[in-house]
């Protein structure tokens, strides 16, 4: 019978027909991911490269490829606290990875193993990889994923040596040793060296901390001491010197300590009792120009020293040197000539002071002729304004 394209029956058949095809392309062609059996857990050295193993296969399947194939492959990095990270992945036949990482080999080969190049501690974590496989015709063969725990050992770090107490005879004196980094936790071992040699141990020695208590030290335990800091990836060392000194010499010491701090104790006295000083005598500075009085103006009396008409001094000398002696008084209806106003403001230089006999006075009069005969000859008497305190005329 004919069944005419286009019928609901022919519509059934068909959806019978590929849901069968889907079926048996599953059962023929599931995809499996591997990693070595009993592999859950990776151990690595820091700084070291490390190889995270992984496969895939399709089950009932003779050829190990096919150019069909359409692979998509995603590494994670799960670490405890932290968002999920995705650290590698092919899709569309694009890889994008982060530094330090790689895939081992082709993806075509369906060996999807990662490589991790000098890991560091927190590479630590749990990788997961997923792998999904297509045809070319978008149909779907499977996907898989598995996950392995990474772990990065760390070596222990340089430690650091030092001691407790001061080291005299019939004292206690600590020995310290520490590693400042360590995965796993380092474990730690005191040693004397030559030329007397002696390994130590507990209750002496706490391994765990890194101490070693010495009671009641003598001269013979002065050398060099060792610590080993070690785990099972590595170890480092450091050591320090011991000398266990006498009574005669301790007290030497000790003294030496005790004059040396006297000292700074002293000399940081002296240097706040100078710095309060210069602060007195400064505030006393201050307080003296402050309370101080300016110095009185001496008052010019008329007539004294000849002042220029812009208020300064015009003559250092007093102009009484050179007035005249009083002469009689003129007679009525005569006028003495007086001196201009420029002959009193030139100032008289300071004559220099000899044992002599006193200077004569000089005539103002011009040429040494008398008011009267002055009258005789026609003079005409003037009328020269009088000159204020200040330098004005009046």
């Amino acid at each position: 019978m004919i069944i005419p394209a286009g019928t609901p029956e022919t519509s059934l058949l068909r959806v019978l027909f590929l849901g069968l095809s889907t079926l048996a392309s599953f059962s023929l062609a599931q995809l499996e991911l591997h990693m070595p059996t009993g592999l859950n857990k990776l151990e690595a050295v820091e700084g070291e490269d490390v190889v995270l193993p992984a496969w895939y296969t399709m089950t009932r399947e003779e050829s190990s490829s096919h150019p069909w194939e359409v692979p998509t492959l995603i590494w994670f990095l799960e670490q405890e606290g932290k968002e999920l990270n995705q650290v590698l992945s092919y899709i569309n036949g694009i890889l994008t990875k982060k530094p330090r990482l790689s895939l081992v080999h082709s993806i075509s080969s369906r060996n999807v193993s990662l490589r991790l190049e000098a890991v560091q501690e927190e590479d630590s974590g749990t990788y997961r990889c997923f792998v999904n496989v297509q045809e070319s015709d978008s149909a779907g063969l499977g996907h898989s994923s598995k996950s392995l725990e990474l772990k990065v050992l760390v070596p222990p770090a340089p430690p650091s040596c030092s001691f407790q107490g001061v080291p005299y005879v019939g004292t206690n004196v600590t020995l310290n040793c520490k590693s400042p980094r360590s995965k796993p936790t380092a474990q730690y071992q005191w040693e004397k060296l030559a030329p007397s040699p002696q390994v130590f141990f507990g209750p002496a020695l706490d391994a765990v901390r890194g101490s070693l208590k010495l009671t009641n030290v003598s001269t013979s335990m002065s050398g060099v001491y060792v610590c080993k800091a070690q785990n099972r990836v590595g170890f480092s060392r450091c050591n320090v010197t011991l000398e266990v000194m006498t009574g005669s010499k301790a007290a030497m010491v000790t003294g030496a300590v005790v004059g040396t701090l006297l000292g700074l104790v002293l000399l940081a006295g002296l240097v706040l009792l100078y710095q309060r000083q210069s602060k007195t005598l400064e505030e006393l500075a201050n307080d003296i120009k402050e309370d101080a009085v300016a110095p009185r103006t001496l008052p010019w009396t008329k007539g004294s020293d000849t002042i220029s008409k812009n208020g300064t001094l015009s003559s250092v000398t007093s102009a009484r040197a050179l007035r005249p002696p009083k002469a009689a008084p003129p007679r009525p209806g005569t006028f003495t000539p007086t001196p201009s106003v420029s002959s009193q403001a030139l100032s008289s230089p300071r004559l220099p002071r000899t044992d002599g006999p006193p200077p004569q006075a000089v005539s103002l009069s011009p040429g040494g002729v008398s008011s009267s005969a002055l009258s005789r000859m026609g003079a005409v008497p003037v009328m020269v304004p009088a000159q204020s305190q200040a330098g004005s005329l009046v």
